[in-house]
């Protein structure tokens, strides 16, 4: 007993060999289709977006000694996407978000949010979760190809699941390898490098007092609720799953959290979080240590230093269809985290219950985490019982 624990003290906190170097593209599936769309879309400068993105998931890594992810705010995003919103309103709601999670880790609202939202409402969040961005991975990413996208995806899916388990060769190495010989045969040309190539450093740019305000009240406010549930909570609890020995407070997620969203914006950066899927993709894929978001980050600031001229084109060169795999099983490992709720009817269906309104109602982040808590305390507390439906003969 005393060997083991001392060998979980003495854990590296920071390892770079291949199954970092595996792990590290085990959430590259959520991030960088996100950041392409944001930066063609919303007219973001690429070098900013990449450098301080790598930045973040470099300084994370450093910090935390574990595959602690960095992603960029689903919720902002897709609003940043269908209103085509501008890259200061961007900023705004990004500085309004950090301000607010710090206030909530610093007052210790945090650590009583923890206490009353229930494990099963937890998970019913990730389960939801799961479920878009498997949709998301399925039908958007899978098919951009036309029929030789869904024969990589094939065999993409098929080599991860041979090589599942192994060691000496990790599998996501191999698919990405696979996705990059694709490219170079079918996607490169004599010229491509000619046009990407620049030095480059990310600008500084202060939102006005109206962006400010656009950004809090159409950014910030939406991302709120989805933030607590998934990128604060869910993702405390999933370190306390997955690294018991160094299981991170939602405290000091917050202030992370916090920290991050009053740097990046300034310097071009697109707002960030700490998301519980990104950990699990990590972990998945090989990570152990904080070398995975490392190496991860590493990537991000040479394609910004180096290659922001051409980012989209760059990244365009790398086929979407093995990024959907590998969201897929980031969506996957999400959502068998439910399985520790489903020996419990009644915690199985509250879990389904807010998977349901996260995925099928508008704002069912927020629908998911009021009713699901209110629900789950009534049940503890015997005022209220959960009755499914049962078909009859």
């Amino acid at each position: 007993m005393t060997r083991m624990s001392t060998a979980r003290d003495v854990s590296p906190r920071l390892r770079f060999d291949r199954h970092e170097l595996a792990g590290a593209f085990g959430d590259i599936g959520t991030d960088l289709p996100l950041l392409i769309a944001l930066i063609a879309t919303c007219k973001l400068d690429a070098a900013s977006v990449c450098i301080m993105f790598g930045l973040l998931q470099i300084a994370t890594g450093i910090f935390y000694g574990i595959p602690m992810p960095v992603q960029p705010l689903k919720a902002m995003a897709a609003i940043m996407l269908a209103q085509r919103l501008s890259p200061g309103t961007l900023s705004g709601g990004g500085l309004v978000i950090g301000v607010a999670m710090l206030f909530l880790a610093a007052s210790g609202m945090l650590d009583w949010l923890t206490h009353v939202v229930q494990k099963e409402v937890v998970r019913g969040i990730q389960l939801g979760l799961g479920i878009t961005l498997a949709t998301l991975a399925l039908k958007s990413y899978v098919s951009t190809d036309g029929t030789a996208g869904y024969i990589l995806a094939v065999i993409s899916v098929a080599l991860l699941l041979l090589l599942r388990g192994q060691r000496r060769v990790p599998a996501p190495l191999v698919v990405m390898g696979l996705g990059l010989l694709y490219a170079a045969l079918t996607k490169l040309d004599g010229t491509s490098f000619t046009k990407v190539v620049g030095f480059r450093l990310p600008f500084f740019r202060a939102p006005t007092s109206n962006e400010l305000l656009q950004g809090a009240l159409l950014l910030a406010i939406p991302q709120i609720p989805l933030s607590l549930g998934n990128s604060v909570i869910a993702t405390s609890q999933t370190t306390r799953d997955l690294f018991p020995e160094r299981a991170v407070p939602v405290r000091k997620i917050g202030f992370t959290y916090g920290l991050m969203n009053l740097i990046a914006p300034w310097f071009g950066g697109v707002p960030v979080c700490h998301g519980c899927g990104g950990l699990v993709g990590f972990h998945g894929f090989g990570a152990r240590t904080g070398g995975a978001p490392i190496f991860y980050g590493t990537m991000y600031l040479v394609l910004g230093l180096f290659f922001a001229p051409g980012f989209g084109q760059v990244v365009h060169i790398f086929p979407i269809p093995v990024l959907g795999v590998v969201l897929l099983f980031e969506a996957i490992a999400l959502m068998t985290l439910v399985r520790d709720v489903a020996t419990d009817r009644n915690t199985l269906w509250i879990a389904l219950a807010v998977a349901a309104a996260v995925v099928g109602l508008p704002y069912g982040y927020v629908v998911g985490l009021v009713a699901g808590t209110v629900i789950a305390w009534g049940v503890r507390r015997g005022w209220a019982k959960v009755r499914p439906f049962q078909c009859s003969d």
